[in-house]
């Protein structure tokens, strides 16, 4: 299909949405919105133009059509998540410069580098190790985990293009969706999973413990995964399979690298600091997460380990600014203008005196495709957590299955889209997996855990007495 005939069906959906009457209950700004932001995402997907370039466009459009004002348009480039993602970038470039990254990778493969699918579990078990501790999925997976399968995939010879599928499409797809499965097993795993706690409590009076939570969720949790790698396995087929030859070959470039050299050094004690700051971010609120990253950055230049020219040329990083930024500004007004309580609402009517089995289901379900018009998990449960808990108690759902499983719906659907949570554009970002086939398997490996959470789950749930 030719570039014209791709902008002309996002330019034409566009259009079509707009042209329609506004539905009842909404005021015209809200689904004039919509309209730009379906068309938007229709040309993200279509890519007439990088991506870029269409935020631009879907910014100028806003403005020009009166439907937001310049600096509502720009919202999303002041968003604290849009900068942790760029530091996300020019903490990899730390790893990888100083040669840090190339030195834990070789490490890793020493002892578990005989299989891609090895691998891939290791840094699940860390993950797992780390979830509970790390209160933001964004900070752990970007901040920690990136630079090493980065630096993992360039030792492997495995880069974006025509190595891609040696093994970087395999394991930036697997260790990004497992981490959405941590993300889902501990309260203080996700930025967004305490305040659905205390918005349970407000609205149908019941809490999500630490523990109630984690007990929960432990059988589906590490079912899936277990399980995930190995779909994704099978969805993203990594060429370099067994390699037996992994650990002989590791130990042998370790040995050819020597001692750690100074910025190694600076680059471990800057990680360490940023490691302990991000744990410590739940009790001594000063260390956001993204102050905690840019503090990284700032010691990084301080310290030599980057210089400007190394922050100026990440093209990644600021490519992912822009379209992430306008895609956050966007989201986020549609809940300010009123389209998504209106959506909600409308959900929730639909889901009235149904059997509360198939309604909790349900919600769950419209929940998780509801997270095509969002670019945050945190924004999405700030806008519809609440919303959605209600409607599941007031049919009838046990309280709390009503709250953990809208909660555990939240961080299940973090893997749709490219820019569907903090982790998403850095993974997608580093150019391994093209934008189709990310939605393809985003929308497969999120199907395949709902199936595990919601029924074998529910099983679990059943031998805890919680229904």
């Amino acid at each position: 299909m030719s570039k014209l005939a791709r902008s002309i069906i996002a330019i034409a959906l566009t259009v079509i949405i707009w042209l329609i009457p506004v539905p009842a209950g909404l005021k015209p700004q809200a689904w004039h919105l919509f309209a730009i932001f379906v068309g938007t995402i229709a040309a993200f997907i279509l890519q007439p133009y990088p991506m870029g370039t269409i935020s631009f466009i879907a910014i100028v459009v806003s403005c020009l059509t009166n439907t937001l004002k310049i600096g509502e348009a720009l919202s999303g480039f002041g968003n604290s998540t849009t900068w942790l993602i760029v530091s996300a970038f020019l903490f990899a470039r730390g790893f990888i410069k100083t040669g840090l990254g190339r030195r834990i990778a070789f490490v890793i493969m020493q002892h578990f580098g005989d299989s891609s699918l090895k691998l891939s579990y290791s840094i699940t078990l860390a993950n797992l190790i780390l979830g509970p501790v790390i209160p933001s999925n964004t900070a752990r997976n970007c901040g920690v985990f990136f630079p090493i399968v980065n630096s993992l995939c360039d030792v492997c010879d495995s880069h974006p293009g025509p190595t891609a599928r040696k093994l970087g499409a395999f394991l930036m797809s697997a260790v990004f969706h497992t981490d959405l499965i941590v993300s889902a097993m501990f309260l203080t795993s996700m930025a967004a999973n305490p305040l659905m706690n205390e918005l349970a409590q407000k609205t149908i009076g019941v809490s999500l413990s630490w523990t109630g939570w984690a007990v929960a969720a432990c059988v589906p949790g590490v079912i899936s995964l277990i399980l995930d790698p190995i779909l994704v396995y099978h969805l993203v087929p990594p060429e370099m399979k067994n390699t037996p030859e992994g650990p002989a070959l590791a130990t042998k470039e370790l040995n050819a690298m020597g001692p750690m050299s100074k910025e190694e050094k600076y680059m471990t004690c800057i990680f360490i600091i940023a490691l302990v700051c991000w744990i410590l971010g739940t009790q001594i609120k000063v260390f956001g997460g993204t102050t905690v990253a840019l503090m990284g950055i700032a010691l990084m230049l301080v310290t030599g380990v980057l210089d400007f020219k190394d922050i100026t040329e990440a093209k990644d990083g600021w490519n992912a600014l822009i379209w992430m930024g306008t895609i956050i500004g966007l989201a986020g007004l549609l809940n300010k203008v009123g389209f998504i309580p209106w959506f909600s609402k409308l959900a929730g009517a639909s889901l009235q005196g149904m059997n509360w089995m198939v309604a909790v289901f349900l919600a769950g379900m419209i929940y998780i495709l509801s997270h095509y018009f969002f670019a945050s998990m945190s924004a999405h449960v700030s806008a519809m957590y609440a919303a959605f808990a209600a409607i599941a108690a007031s049919v009838g759902t046990p309280p709390f299955l009503a709250a953990f499983i809208v909660a555990i719906s939240a961080n299940l659907c973090g893997c749709l889209t490219h820019y569907s949570t903090g982790p998403a554009p850095v993974f997608f970002g580093a150019g391994y997996v093209s934008q189709g086939e990310w939605w393809r398997n985003g929308f497969i490996v999120c199907m395949f855990n709902v199936v595990i959470w919601f029924g074998i789950g529910s099983i679990w749930w059943k031998v805890l007495g919680l229904w």
